[in-house]
């Protein structure tokens, strides 16, 4: 393309624009928060956590949102555009299972460490500083690709559509993101993630019903199969069969499959973003809000590049396509424009700025919950254990929201960078697997195994990495006569390499260690995870604000509603449990303990935030509840992801059944059913289980009006 599809005012107004109105829209929120419930974001607990009283509704569009990046518009068409059909189902499925297993892990980490503030907590405490250090520098590195994928698609596309310079959009587009974040904390970035993906569910069915019903230019699925036909004459698809695009029967689609549910283990199992989520969900609903979410987000993959991917294929041969009568060159396809470019193409410039606001709406929530993900590590797992373990209440604030500013500015940094480079999304998005796969079994047995091992595991996560860097180069080299670059490199098989040896080289190893040299780890040791800090904060916040508290923290003015999961017990009655736990402990984990002793003394006026951070057991039924939901995630996710990695795909695969006009069209309206489903639960379900509060908020601000004051 010689200009640009929109004037570079565009750009400039959307990122600078639309980021200032949602900006100021949710610090709006914030304020309601704070004015008309009991949730103040000045407290520690609130901002990192959300008070761990969110409702499952609201989790699940969180977990939606966090699992929305650029790479879920954008690479899934790209998929899309490269391989037919199969490709939006692969890039769906293929991040949905870790999803659903994660609902398995949310689980145990509120029965085995239920005041831990992040998922690195348990590591330290369980096997110590080495092992603490090793995987926060992965969780660190994931945090990095995933803000670094962020910006280069969101800044990429924003250049190609409207010329706008691509430093200028990897600086504006997180700044945007900063403001309400260091404001409101983890509430208002799930506020956040509601309110984006409820428009981000409204645009994607636009898009889709514009496509399949409406537009002059393809208006239903048997037109869309009869173009795609052409497009297939014109351009087979290598590896496909017939070189058709209407077929499950791809190669290509297949490893990028693969490669996408191994490098998403690692992104979901690293990310703080989603251990955050779990711990901020009330206690009984963390299971249920994780198999929701993944089911949810399924079809936002699924629904996008079946509608956008497709329709850069169909309409690849009309005047109306960028650059036509050129194809998309591979640089291009690589920088994830085949949605942008289709939806130019049927809609116009109208098309191309909608699709930018779209993408907007994805990073800024995407990059709202690796803000304050990033922020927690920073607070809990850095300044509060090894610079400042007796930090008070506003230090770890003032620390939080330096995090999130500090990362603000390094997400940007990022983006610059791999542009500079000539790193592209695609290139990003295969490689994750290949550097962080050897971290995530890790984790995961840390948090679950009694009997994985220390060193075993320590050596399994960077003999595994190893072996994944080594294998990615070598079968880069291998297979391009010994040339070693960036085109190489991101070739499907040397990052289906990468993937899978780092993986399976750090599962085993594991496994071995717990045959060879089992622990036999006690997992209530882990309950003590956070309570000296929370004590130490309850008397600074007694000290300084002892009226504020005192009012509780429930669900607009409900707290014990909100946070009955916790056994309610005095703070004396837990410090007396901490010597028992100390008693078989490591020497770290008495230390622990001791610290929580001694300054576990009784601390009225604190209200059920000292209930909520001090409480570390539950009562015999809630833990038989905890339990039996564990066996029920495991069930669920088990059987769900059976059904969507084996039972589906590969019996069409092994048929090589190229689909008609019928089998499409049948297709595409399964598509929208889910699509239209998933809307109606991100949208209406989050307000229908809150209702209670909404109503609190407005009959508080009608009584404000009044003159009467807040409920």
């Amino acid at each position: 393309m010689t200009a640009t599809i929109l004037p570079e005012g565009v750009g400039y107004g959307i990122v600078i624009g639309v980021g200032c109105f949602f900006t100021v829209f949710m610090l709006g929120i914030t304020w309601l928060q704070a004015r008309y419930t009991d949730y103040s974001p000045n407290h520690a607990v609130e901002f990192n956590s959300a008070s761990r009283s969110v409702k499952p509704g609201l989790i699940a569009a969180g977990v939606v949102s966090a699992w929305t990046w650029a790479a879920t518009l954008l690479q899934s068409s790209t998929i899309a555009y490269k391989y037919g059909i199969s490709g939006p189902y692969w890039y769906a499925a293929g991040a949905t299972v870790q999803v659903l297993v994660m609902a398995q892990n949310s689980a145990k980490l509120k029965i085995n460490a239920p005041t831990a503030n992040t998922f690195l907590q348990p590591v330290k405490l369980r096997w110590g500083t080495l092992m603490h250090l090793s995987c926060m520098f992965f969780g660190f590195v994931t945090n990095f690709l995933v803000s670094s994928m962020l910006i280069v698609g969101s800044s990429d596309t924003v250049h190609a559509l409207t010329g706008m310079s691509v430093e200028a959009a990897c600086f504006l587009i997180p700044a945007t993101v900063v403001g309400y974040v260091v404001v409101g904390g983890m509430r208002a970035t799930l506020l956040c993630d509601f309110t984006h993906t409820s428009v981000l569910f409204v645009v994607i069915l636009f898009f889709m019903f514009t496509v399949y019903a409406a537009s002059d230019k393809i208006g239903s699925p048997a037109r869309m199969w009869e173009l795609l036909q052409e497009a297939a004459a014109r351009n087979p698809v290598p590896n496909n069969a017939g070189g058709s695009y209407v077929t499950f029967r791809s190669k290509g689609a297949i490893i990028f499959g693969v490669i996408n549910i191994t490098g998403n283990f690692a992104t979901v199992f690293l990310d703080q973003a989603y251990w955050q989520r779990a711990i901020a969900s009330e206690t009984r609903s963390s299971v249920k809000a994780f198999i929701a979410g993944g089911l949810l987000w399924f079809a936002i993959p699924m629904g996008f590049a079946s509608c956008m991917g497709l329709t850069s294929v169909a309409l690849s041969s009309h005047p109306d396509y960028p650059g036509y009568p050129n194809l998309l060159t591979p640089d291009q396809v690589s920088a994830g424009l085949a949605a942008p470019y289709g939806v130019t193409a049927l809609l116009g410039t109208s098309g191309a700025t909608l699709m930018l606001v779209l993408l907007f709406l994805a990073v800024t929530s995407a990059s709202s919950a690796e803000l304050i993900a990033v922020s927690s590590i920073f607070t809990y797992d850095i300044y509060a254990t090894y610079i400042n373990p007796g930090a008070s209440e506003k230090q770890l604030m003032r620390v939080s929201h330096l995090g999130v500013c500090l990362w603000g500015l390094c997400m940007a940094v990022f983006g610059i960078m791999f542009y500079k480079i000539g790193i592209s999304l695609g290139w990003l998005f295969e490689f994750v697997g290949c550097v962080l796969g050897s971290a995530a079994p890790i984790v995961c047995m840390a948090m679950r195994s009694r009997s994985a091992s220390k060193w075993w595991c320590f050596a399994a996560i960077w003999i595994g990495v190893i072996s994944a860097m080594a294998s990615w180069l070598a079968v880069a080299g291998g297979l391009n006569g010994g040339v070693i670059s960036v085109e190489t490199t991101g070739q499907d098989y040397p990052m289906l390499a990468g993937s899978c040896v780092g993986g399976a080289v750090s599962f085993i190893i594991a496994l071995v260690g717990m045959r060879v040299h089992p622990e036999n780890y006690d997992f209530s040791a882990m309950k003590a995870i956070g309570q000296s800090q929370a004590l130490l904060q309850g008397r600074d916040v007694q000290e300084s604000s002892t009226g504020t508290l005192s009012q509780g923290m429930g669900d607009a003015g409900n707290g014990d509603d909100e946070i009955s999961s916790f056994k309610k017990e005095s703070v004396t009655a837990t410090a007396t449990t901490a010597p028992a736990a100390a008693a078989t402990a490591t020497d770290e984990e008495k230390t622990l303990a001791t610290n929580v002793n001694e300054v576990s003394q009784p601390v009225s006026g604190t209200g059920s935030m000292m209930d909520d951070c001090s409480t570390s057991r539950y009562d015999d039924a809630e833990l038989a509840f905890l339990q039996r939901s564990f066996v029920r995630s495991v069930w669920v996710s088990l059987v769900l992801c059976t059904i969507m990695v084996i039972i589906v795909p590969f019996p069409i695969f092994f048929t090589s059944v190229i689909y008609g006009k019928g089998g499409f069209t049948t297709w595409i309206s399964l598509v929208i059913a889910w699509l239209l489903v998933a809307a109606c639960g991100c949208i209406l379900y989050p307000i229908w289980e809150s209702r209670a509060a909404l109503m609190h908020i407005v009959s508080s601000i009608l009584n404000d009006l009044r003159g009467k004051g807040r409920v």
